[in-house]
């Protein structure tokens, strides 16, 4: 069974028992969160596919750990005027378990 989740603007495929990385999400490690904007289900073969959202289906998870991902180097060049910058970017995220399903 898996389903398509959205979390924090992006769109995951989950599956219970998998760890997923997302951008960081308000609470500490350890706490309980809940998901409900589900999009599409699919158990072993029967799909459901929300208009937007599958009613009754939600997520519970748990935050594991908040961390930085790796570093994002961005460098900016003008041919011909001496023009370079270099910035650099981690962005934050949560590392979250999917414990439970319900459909």
């Amino acid at each position: 069974m898996y389903v398509i989740v959205d979390i924090a603007g992006q769109q995951f495929k989950v599956e219970q028992g998998q760890e997923v990385f997302v951008h960081r999400l308000e609470g500490n490690e350890g706490d309980k969160v809940e998901f409900d904007k589900v999009l599409l289900v699919d158990n072993d073969g029967k799909v459901k596919v929300g208009k937007p959202m599958v009613k009754g289906a939600k997520i519970d998870a748990k935050i594991v750990n908040h961390l930085r991902g790796d570093k994002v180097i961005v460098f900016k060049k003008k041919r011909r005027k001496g023009f370079q910058k270099s910035n650099g970017h981690r962005q934050e995220m949560t590392k979250v378990l999917i414990e439970n399903i319900t459909v």
